[in-house]
């Protein structure tokens, strides 16, 4: 028994230790190094980033206006906010009040229990069987709403950007170091249709969680798919013209 107590005062140490990084400043978009990162990328509207650093091995510049950035810049703010609540119901499982928090939390243990391809798949398996596949307008009532992680277990559903958001989070949160993270809005030329992926690079590949298959695949052979820009932390970046990757053939099935 006595074991016992020690291994649960380890256990709620590690926890609490671990919010109190997250609330001293590992927030997942406000660290400095972050902040002098995305004062790089984007001192003007086409700064170019060298080839090898974004998934799909292609140009990439950081923009500094329009649509999507004005987007992902007020979701930034509420993330920021949504990984203090989490890092308050890690370290504290027993009070916290947000059965979301615990969820997602719940995704989180299953993925740090793991290492390397392995805590990617698992989580990208479990986010797209936690979520349940709706539009913005069946949801909201209106198109292209980015939700937050919460927002979204909360409900249960979401598109393909809230699926790309909440993979990012539970991944943060599991120990991937964000300059290893990505979220890729691709042209679905087989669709017709914009699409949201969110890319995590292992051992200097990048590959792709997409709700729309468990099994994850290189940027290389993301067939049928065109990137289009690339979230990363403090930037938004827009790719240049590329070809579309042949189409695919191993009949990935929509959520």
């Amino acid at each position: 028994m006595a074991d016992r107590g020690c291994q649960m005062e380890t256990i709620a140490h590690s926890r609490t230790l671990r919010a109190a990084l997250l609330l001293c400043g590992w927030i997942l978009f406000g660290s400095a190094a972050d902040l002098r990162a995305g004062t790089l990328l984007s001192p003007g509207p086409a700064t170019l980033v060298r080839k090898s650093a974004e998934p799909f091995g292609v140009f990439a510049f950081a923009v500094s206006d329009g649509g999507l950035r004005q987007k992902w810049f007020r979701l930034k703010d509420r993330l920021d906010d949504e990984m203090v609540q989490l890092a308050l119901c890690d370290g504290d499982r027993a009070g916290c009040v947000s059965p979301a928090a615990l969820k997602l939390l719940a995704i989180v243990d299953q993925a740090r229990a793991r290492e390397g391809r392995a805590r990617l798949g698992e989580t990208n398996r479990a986010i797209n069987l936690a979520i349940r596949p709706a539009s913005d307008f069946a949801q909201y009532g209106e198109e292209d709403v980015w939700s937050p992680p919460l927002v979204t277990f909360a409900r249960g559903a979401g598109d393909c950007e809230d699926y790309a958001i909440a993979k990012l989070v539970a991944l943060r949160l599991a120990g991937v170091a964000p300059e290893d993270l990505r979220i890729v809005v691709v042209r679905d030329v087989l669709q017709g249709e914009e699409h949201a992926v969110t890319a995590a690079r292992l051992d200097g590949h990048w590959l792709m969680l997409d709700n729309r298959r468990m099994a994850m695949v290189e940027d290389d052979n993301a067939r049928g798919y065109q990137p289009r820009f690339v979230l990363y932390q403090s930037a938004v970046m827009k790719y240049v013209d590329t070809p579309v990757l042949a189409s695919r053939q191993d009949g990935v099935e929509s959520r």
